[in-house]
């Protein structure tokens, strides 16, 4: 009822092992390449820098004189009818729509991680890494994220706040 001819086929087994991994790496080597022109701007608009601190944002425009400011959260006694709690800052970071920005994140202190989820922008800031990250914005309106990394015991008190106008 055994053949063993077919039960010790070795060459059959290493075609039909090599063979799918060679069709893999030739499918792979093209999205890969296509990968990483997408991810790469020659030219933006802006180039901005956000640094991470506890419990708050720096941003520098680096392009515009060495624009520099910081972003803290608003305390619940400062907010307008409107504003959301927890949420809002006192320096939003402006940026044009329907540009290619640059953003550079770093870190002073710990780990933290620059997010706003409806931009689909995620980036880990590391103390002594400059990460990258660039996006072009399609409609204007005010963009909402915070440091979604455990950074400390306020790590969710790091409100990051988008304004994207015309």
């Amino acid at each position: 009822l055994t053949n063993t001819n077919i039960t010790d086929a070795q060459e059959m087994e290493t075609t039909w092992t090599i063979l799918p991994a060679i069709i893999l790496i030739l499918i792979a080597l093209p999205s890969l390449r296509i990968l990483y022109l997408t991810d790469e701007i020659n030219n933006p608009s802006f180039t901005i820098k956000s640094i991470g601190h506890q419990w708050y944002w720096t941003y520098e425009y680096t392009d515009y004189g060495g624009l520099i400011f910081n972003s803290y959260m608003l305390p619940p006694l400062f907010l307008n009818p409107g504003d959301l709690r927890l949420l809002e800052v006192d320096n939003r970071v402006v940026l044009p729509i329907e540009a290619p920005v640059r953003m550079m994140i770093t870190s002073q202190d710990v780990l933290h991680s620059w997010t706003i989820p409806t931009l689909g922008l995620k980036t880990d800031a590391v103390p002594g890494r400059l990460n990258q990250t660039t996006f072009t914005a399609t409609r204007p309106g005010v963009y909402y994220g915070q440091c979604s990394e455990i950074c400390g015991a306020n790590h969710s008190f790091m409100p990051i706040v988008a304004e994207l106008i015309p």
